[in-house]
């Protein structure tokens, strides 16, 4: 038989390693009672280590004035009591930022950025973390800075769910606000609330304003809508965007090319036709840019050949016959009334050069003068009003405006 000092097999030794480890305490995740009670009479120390961190490590804490830097303090204390409740009954979740900043008033958790909020966090996490050795029982340091950090993740990550929530809430608000905005703009109900309105959507007011209009492929949902929105902001200074249905509303804003930045943002329309306001030089003329546009909106199908962009005043003639007044207000002052002004007989031979056909020899027999004249007073209409009789779509422009002119002299009542 073996001797009795002989080694015993190891599933012997591997039993009385077993039954030694039964014998010895079980550690909880959280640390054990020593250790939760010596975090417990902790709580003050931890408090006034993380005020003189507050103080040593946060420039913009330094700056606020003593009653917020109080109230963050307070914040700074509860998030040390919510640790230490947690620590001491592992089977609550931890506190949330939305507990933690109970206690402080709501004007205060409105100020302070979910960036503040995070180097709050960090503070009161490397406070506990710096005092774990005093505080945990000899063997459980490991486990309480294990602790820590599980508690600083929870927190968090409920402090980013929190500011998430409310950047939801808060850009859903902002898309309404900006709806509203837009469409008192078009309106022309502009004052001192709307313009506070404007500048609380981000507006500068800085250089002019132009207005474009146009059509979705399809319905934009919040996504889509969003991702116009930033396509708008990265254009131009300034950007407003309404989404009318199937029509898009774009105020532009800034000192830049409004037009380059116009022609940018096409992608983002869906096709047909894409009009572009006279740019004004304040938000409160931004209605007559608006009108115009979206005027030229509604008559762009009468001209086929339409550049994409077009400007509204480019569609005068179009937007006259869909019955806008403006155009054809436009187009008096700015071409009837001048020639009708003017020496040399320039709309008596405008009229006859428009009424014969566009042929320079047929207007000349009609006026009893050679064709050169004709070419000559022609070309002082080009100078008078901006328009060249000799280009065949200047010539309808011009065509329109000796239409709508006699009608006005004729029928003042006509505007």
């Amino acid at each position: 038989m073996p001797s009795s000092s002989t080694t015993p097999p190891a599933a012997a030794t591997g039993g009385r390693q077993r039954s030694a480890a039964a014998r010895r305490p079980v550690v909880p995740a959280h640390g054990g009672p020593e250790t939760q009670r010596r975090v417990r009479d902790g709580a003050g120390l931890l408090a006034a280590a993380a005020m003189r961190r507050l103080d040593e490590d946060l420039d913009w804490y330094r700056t606020l004035p003593a009653e917020d830097r109080s109230w963050v303090g307070l914040v700074a204390q509860a998030g040390i009591t919510a640790f230490v409740t947690w620590y001491a009954d592992p089977t609550r979740p931890p506190h949330g930022v939305g507990d933690i900043f109970g206690a402080a008033p709501p004007e205060l958790t409105r100020s302070i950025s979910l960036q503040h909020t995070l180097q709050l966090v960090r503070v009161v996490v490397d406070v506990v973390e710096t005092h774990s050795d005093r505080l945990a029982a000899p063997g459980e340091e490991r486990e309480l800075r294990e602790a820590v950090l599980r508690y600083s993740r929870e927190v968090a990550f409920s402090a980013a769910e929190v500011y998430a929530r409310a950047a939801e809430v808060r850009g859903a608000w902002d898309a309404r606000l900006e709806a509203l905005v837009v469409d008192a703009l078009v309106r022309g109900d502009v004052d001192d609330a709307m313009r506070s309105r404007v500048a609380a959507l981000g507006w500068s007011g800085r250089g002019s304003t132009l207005v474009m209009v146009g059509t979705t492929a399809s319905t934009l949902d919040e996504v889509r809508a969003s991702d116009l929105r930033r396509a708008t902001r990265r254009a131009a200074d300034d950007a407003l965007v309404g989404i009318q249905g199937d029509r898009l509303v774009v105020f532009l804003g800034g000192v830049g090319d409004l037009r380059a930045a116009a022609v940018s943002l096409l992608p983002r329309f869906g096709p047909g036709p894409v009009v572009l306001g006279p740019e004004v030089q304040d938000l409160s003329d931004s209605a007559r840019s608006a009108r115009a546009a979206l005027a030229g909106l509604a008559a762009a199908a009468a001209w086929e050949q339409a550049p994409r962009p077009v400007m509204a005043d480019d569609l005068l003639p179009e937007r006259v016959l869909v019955g806008d007044v403006a155009a054809r207000r436009t187009l008096i002052a700015q071409a009837f009334a001048p020639l009708a002004a003017s020496q040399g007989s320039l709309l008596e031979t405008l009229s006859a050069y428009l009424g014969t056909g566009r042929s320079l020899e047929a207007a000349a027999r009609t006026l009893y003068v050679h064709p050169n004249t004709v070419r000559y007073r022609l070309k002082r209409v080009a100078d008078v009003t901006g328009w060249d009789p000799l280009d065949a779509r200047e010539s309808y422009v011009l065509q329109t405006a000796l239409a709508v002119g006699r009608l006005d002299a004729s029928s003042p009542s006509a505007l």
